[in-house]
């Protein structure tokens, strides 16, 4: 499996070279993409992204766990929880490069 991992500065590179914008307007992009998600996101709201998949913010309640070393019981608090479900098309895709 790769090592390699894309950054943003990866996606301003692929915007400067795709696009034709400059490196600059491309970064800017790239940055303002972001965080309309980002922003979005923190406010509730899911983000779907055709032929990639849905990202949403669930509300988890809270709950008695347990402590691996102690076996000790302890409460974990609620809190919000960011999940990424890939789109069909995506898991397909990605299948299909395991596969080479």
């Amino acid at each position: 499996m790769s090592e390699k991992t894309l950054t943003r500065m990866d996606l301003s590179e692929a915007v400067f070279r795709e696009v034709g914008l400059s490196r600059n307007e491309s970064a800017q992009l790239v940055e303002s993409v972001l965080r309309h998600m980002s922003d979005a996101l923190a406010s509730g709201e899911t983000v779907k992204i055709s032929s990639f998949g849905t990202f949403s913010v669930r509300e988890k309640s809270s709950r008695m766990g347990r402590n691996p070393k102690t076996g000790e019981e302890v409460p974990i608090s609620p809190r919000r929880v960011l999940s990424f479900r890939p789109s069909h098309l995506m898991k397909d895709r990605v299948a299909a490069g395991n596969a080479k």
